[in-house]
Parts: structure tokens; C-alpha cells; sequence
């Protein structure tokens, strides 16, 4: 079912300040860039490892729970069909923290869910990554 692990998400207080810091130290290009009503979102990829990406994270409005998880805020593992993965996984166990995916920045889908530790973890299904 898993593929690869998918991003990680970092929570920062300054979008554009952290933008410059991964390209200009690390050579890390701009993804995709946008926001929702509650936060500003940038997926950042490096050319030596495309598939794997970090995910930048400001919040515009405090919310409960979501930045709360710490800086690095979840660890997210790609999947082909996010249904078959979720259908999968609650027989074997898992409760995801929504009933349905959420769409995603480039048209994909998403769910969370949390790990044995209170981890919170994220299955993506991609959408258009051109």
C-alpha cells in the first residue's frame, strides 16, 4: 500500500524568510505555493530527490491541534488510491481523523491520522505534479 514517504511538514512564522533559507542554502525549489482560509502552504522539492518534499506551514488563523503537533508538524507517505489505503487501514485498525479526504494544493487528496505516539501522520494521494 505505501509507496514512499510522501513530505514533511514544518510549521514557520515567516513563509517567504523560510522559502529563501531552503533555496538559498540547500538549492530547493518552489513546488507550489498558495493558501486555504486558515493557512499559507509551500511544497518545496530538491532536483536530487523530487518525490520527497518539504512542506512549509503558516498559520493565517490560529488553530487548535494542527500546529500544535511541534514544528515538524507530520510525516506523510504517498499512496496510489487514497480509498483502498483507507479501507485498508481501518481493518487493521487505524481511526483517521476525518471521515472523508481532504483535497490538497495541487488537486490530490489527503487524510490524517495519528501513530501509536500521538504522531500525526497523512496519507497523499498526488494530484498534478507537473
Amino acid at each position: 500500500m505505501i509507496k514512499k514517504i510522501e513530505h514533511v511538514a514544518i510549521i514557520v512564522a515567516d513563509m517567504d524568510r523560510s522559502i529563501a533559507f531552503y533555496k538559498e542554502m540547500f538549492d530547493y525549489k518552489v513546488r507550489i505555493r498558495g493558501q486555504n482560509a486558515v493557512r499559507e502552504m509551500a511544497f518545496l522539492y530538491h532536483d536530487n530527490q523530487p518525490g520527497m518534499e518539504i512542506e512549509l506551514i503558516r498559520d493565517l488563523k490560529p488553530s487548535e491541534g494542527y500546529s500544535d503537533s511541534g514544528i515538524v508538524n507530520h510525516l506523510a507517505f504517498t499512496v496510489d488510491n487514497i480509498d483502498e489505503a483507507i479501507a485498508h487501514y481501518k481493518e487493521k485498525g487505524i481511526t483517521f481523523n476525518s471521515d472523508e479526504p481532504k483535497p490538497t494544493l495541487d488537486g490530490g487528496r489527503m487524510i490524517l491520522f495519528y501513530g501509536p505516539e500521538r504522531e500525526l501522520l497523512q496519507f497523499v494521494e498526488p494530484g498534478n505534479r507537473e
